[in-house]
């Protein structure tokens, strides 16, 4: 009977920590960075600004990302541990999102939270089903596509508690998941 409690304890705490973010990014140095992974934006890096990279660790997963300004946009573009393409992401404001996906995004958030409020707004190009080199150039020609999708964190208020989230939606507006923001710890190196 006490394995049976022990069971479903553990697969409680495992079912609820899936659904949280645990990230920690830590700045490294370019040729830590995977050298494949660098092939694939190195024509989008010509003449970019503020070049960083990062690896980041969370609950599942290692990946790394390199993020720079070009052309007034703020790119953050991610790979796997292996230097596969993952996605690439564009920070926004609300005038970036059509007004149809956006209404469809605050009347969710509206029924989910009593108060919120916007932290960060991404609109986010998934590699998918796409081969990467094509998910690139769509990427940095910010086209308004049907794959695109809009992460946010939102700092939102529930059963009298705020909390940040990650909340994902499609393109139109229509919620795709959501999971606790916990605070990321950024260890950044000096170098």
């Amino acid at each position: 009977m006490n394995h049976f409690v022990l069971t479903i304890a553990l697969l409680t705490f495992f079912t609820g920590t899936a659904q949280n973010k645990y990230e920690r990014e830590h700045r490294i140095r370019k040729n830590q960075f995977p050298e494949n992974a660098l092939a694939h934006v190195a024509e989008q890096m010509v003449d970019a600004k503020k070049i960083r990279f990062y690896r980041e660790t969370d609950s599942a997963k290692v990946s790394y990302e390199v993020k720079f300004k070009k052309d007034r946009l703020r790119y953050s573009v991610e790979f796997d541990k292996d230097g596969t393409l993952e996605d690439i992401e564009i920070l926004i404001k609300v005038v970036d999102i059509p007004d149809e996906s956006f209404s469809n995004i605050t009347n969710y958030l509206q029924s989910t939270f009593s108060k919120y409020r916007f932290r960060r707004m991404q609109q986010q190009y998934p590699v998918g089903t796409e081969n990467p080199e094509k998910t690139i150039k769509n990427a940095f020609q910010n086209l308004m596509l049907p794959t695109i999708k809009y992460e946010f964190i939102v700092s939102g208020k529930k059963d009298k508690e705020y909390m940040q989230y990650e909340i994902v939606f499609d393109a139109d507006g229509n919620f795709e998941n959501m999971r606790k923001s916990l605070p990321p710890n950024y260890d950044h190196v000096l170098y």
